[in-house]
């Protein structure tokens, strides 16, 4: 239920207000802040759920908005489990980066899939929405880090061996 009121609240009711021509992703900001507090897993397994309830609710190609969520997802608890704990500025920087590489991601993705995107468009607003979502990353993560406190807590790897 959760899950699909942040779906709901992030394609409807807040891509109607836009800042300075930002348009928050609170989608994004979420599944990256679950991704730094829960891990690479959960950051893909949140990213696949909430981009399929997106794209279920818009009646979009189906799995487009779930592979750049996955991907967002994924990279982001990947430096959460390495190099970025403990790290003051961790959380809005890497909201930051994430949004700035989904912006690419779903273009990139638009034209493999031969849809038509306009580029101009996808990155007049890609500064201020990426600061945005470095914002809106704060208090998410706030909330997160309560709401996600029963949950085990990761345990930091000493070394990552490359095979």
């Amino acid at each position: 239920p959760a899950r699909l009121s942040l779906a709901y609240n992030g394609t409807q009711v807040l891509e109607r207000g836009r800042p300075l021509g930002a348009e928050p992703d609170v989608l994004l900001v979420t599944v990256v802040v679950v991704a730094l507090l829960a891990g690479s897993v959960a950051g893909a397994a949140t990213g696949f759920a909430g981009g399929l309830l997106v794209d279920t609710m818009t009646l979009g190609t189906l799995g487009q908005t779930s592979i750049v969520l996955i991907l967002a997802g994924y990279w982001a608890g990947r430096y959460g489990e390495t190099t970025g704990r403990g790290r003051r500025f961790a959380v809005p920087l890497t909201a930051f980066a994430t949004s700035v590489l989904a912006t690419f991601g779903a273009i990139a993705l638009h034209v493999l899939l031969g849809q038509g995107v306009s580029a101009r468009t996808a990155l007049a607003a890609l500064v201020p929405s990426a600061i945005l979502a470095g914002v809106l990353a704060v208090p998410t993560h706030r909330l997160a880090r309560f709401v996600l406190a029963d949950s085990a807590p990761l345990v930091r790897p000493r070394r990552i061996e490359l095979v």
